[in-house]
């Protein structure tokens, strides 16, 4: 089990529980998945750069991302519709946990002038998502070795009906927010 997951278990579910009153564990928000995005507009015209990006997001995810594929056609940007444009990888059990715990004690606080993430990023249903500027602040990427500076969005999925459970939540699991 890992050291989140078991930080859940044993800190954040009483601390949930006395919180919000629940009556049943099933009622308790957990994290469902972790979702990692990362677009890559330059992949029109140089499919190398798409191929580092794939090398990039698997080695911070640990397993290989899908290509995501264009919807529709923008002339004015030489696009057509199914060409790769970005990739995206979906993290549920143990390796989720593994990155959420990675993200918030290693990544997050090398961000340059880090006061927290924004507690105003929920999207109304318990969902929580940050985007990143760098791919650098992750501890594998070895600064010699990457092409490009790449950002990517994170967006974590809980099972929270509300923002606010959602937020104690990710705050309990150590979610560094700004006042």
């Amino acid at each position: 089990m890992d050291r989140l997951q078991e930080k859940y278990l044993k800190e954040v579910v009483p601390a949930l529980t006395e919180k919000f009153g629940y009556k049943n564990v099933m009622q308790l928000p957990k994290v469902a998945k972790i979702v990692i995005n990362m677009g890559v507009g330059e992949a029109v015209g140089n499919s190398k750069a798409l191929d580092a990006a794939v090398g990039d997001l698997t080695i911070i995810a640990g397993q290989k991302p899908v290509l995501t594929r264009a919807k529709k056609s923008l002339a004015a940007w030489k696009l057509r519709v199914g060409m790769p444009i970005g990739c995206k990888v979906t993290l549920r059990g143990v390796r989720m946990y593994q990155f959420l715990d990675k993200f918030v004690n290693i990544a997050l606080p090398r961000v340059r002038d880090f006061r927290g993430v924004s507690g105003k990023a929920f999207d109304g249903r318990g969902n929580y998502s940050v985007g990143l500027k760098e791919q650098l602040i992750f501890p594998e990427i070895e600064y010699d070795k990457i092409d490009k500076i790449r950002g990517m969005n994170i967006i974590v999925v809980t099972t929270a009906k509300t923002d606010e459970e959602a937020k104690e939540l990710l705050r309990l699991l150590g979610m560094p927010f700004s006042a």
